[in-house]
Parts: structure tokens; C-alpha cells; sequence
């Protein structure tokens, strides 16, 4: 019995983690278009990619327990390829709530 309580509550949580995901991938891909057009100003003609990837959830460096969502967009302009992640804290009050970003630059130097 104890193991059936363990399995269905990671099949839950996964669900959980997967659900908050989905609904932060709409703004992650809202959040790679004003960075890219932060960096490049927004005139630009630039792309976001409609994929957002769901990578392995970091810990909180303040707060240990605490999992935080990485979901990841790619931004192309002109010849350039830029990878952006976006670090996310969902809660029960609060799917998402962005804690990080970063931009990278995909190039061969």
C-alpha cells in the first residue's frame, strides 16, 4: 500500500510540474521576444522558435527544498542563433513567476 501512496504521488507531482510548465510556455516565448528585443532593439526582424523545451528543474540556491522550472527558447537573427532560458517558480498561488533569464549566443569563435 505504501508503495501505490509513493508511485501515484510522483505521477501526480509530474503532472503538477508538467501542467505549470505548459502554462508558462506562452510566456517564456513572450519573454524571448522582448529579450531579443532588448539586445537587438525591438525593430529588428527577428524569430522565435514555437518550441519551448522543458529542461531538468534546478535548485533554488536560497532555499534548497525548492525546485525551480527551466524552459528553453531559441531566437534566430539574421545568421545568428540565440539560446534563452527562462527559470520559473510555480506555486499554488502563483504558476509562474520568473526568477531568471539568460541569453546565449549559439557561435563558434
Amino acid at each position: 500500500m505504501r508503495k501505490l501512496l509513493f508511485v501515484l504521488l510522483l505521477v501526480t507531482t509530474g503532472f503538477c510540474q508538467a501542467g505549470a510548465q505548459e502554462e508558462c510556455a506562452a510566456d517564456a516565448k513572450e519573454r524571448a521576444r522582448k529579450l531579443l528585443g532588448f539586445h537587438f532593439g525591438s525593430d529588428e526582424d527577428f524569430h522565435i522558435s514555437d518550441e519551448v523545451k522543458a529542461l531538468p528543474p534546478l535548485r533554488n540556491p536560497s532555499y534548497k527544498k525548492q525546485m525551480l522550472d527551466v524552459l528553453e527558447v531559441w531566437g534566430f537573427l539574421y545568421k545568428g542563433q540565440y539560446r534563452m532560458r527562462f527559470i520559473y517558480f510555480h506555486g499554488k498561488s502563483a504558476p509562474c513567476v520568473l526568477v531568471g533569464q539568460e541569453i546565449l549566443e549559439f557561435a563558434k569563435i
